[in-house]
């Protein structure tokens, strides 16, 4: 873990609503990846899979609660955006960072161990703002080589 502050970015992209009961990031992102290119002003191949978790979301964790998730690339300019696609600002500030490598199997432990491990053993707690992965280069799905980055906001 590393602790980095953000710059802030703009992003472009489609966004749905899901629990993590009903996880389904797969169906976003089918309907993303073939229309990415569209999206204009777009900086680098970096894409950005978000989530807009309270602050208090885990605590107490009910796998059937909502939030709204970004399939997402960023972009410098927020212009002519693409139909059925949206903008959005993730805010600067202090962020946990993390590496995760592998194919998802072991994603919930992983993040378990952030939320009930790492970030309490450091004193940090959750920040109200947007929770996101950063899936560059070495991201490539369902591979157990993947690689990506996961970015936790956090209260220092």
């Amino acid at each position: 873990m590393e602790l980095r502050h953000f710059e802030g970015k703009n992003v472009v992209g489609l966004t749905g609503v899901m629990s993590y009961a009903n996880y389904q990031p797969h169906v976003l992102w089918q309907y993303f990846m073939p229309r990415r290119n569209e999206i204009r002003h777009a900086e680098g191949q970096e894409l950005y899979s978000i989530q807009a978790l309270s602050s208090d979301f885990f605590s107490p964790f009910i796998p059937t609660r909502e939030f709204q998730k970004w399939a997402a690339r960023p972009v410098s300019e927020v212009e002519s955006i693409p139909e059925g696609m949206v903008s959005l600002f993730i805010e600067p500030g202090m962020y946990a960072v993390f590496t995760y490598k592998g194919d998802g199997s072991d994603a919930p432990e992983f993040f378990q161990n952030i939320f009930e491990h790492e970030l309490p053993s450091r004193n940090l707690r959750l920040d109200d703002r947007l929770h996101f992965e950063i899936l560059g280069n070495k991201y490539q799905r369902n591979d157990v080589n993947s690689e990506e980055e996961v970015w936790i906001p956090v209260v220092v």
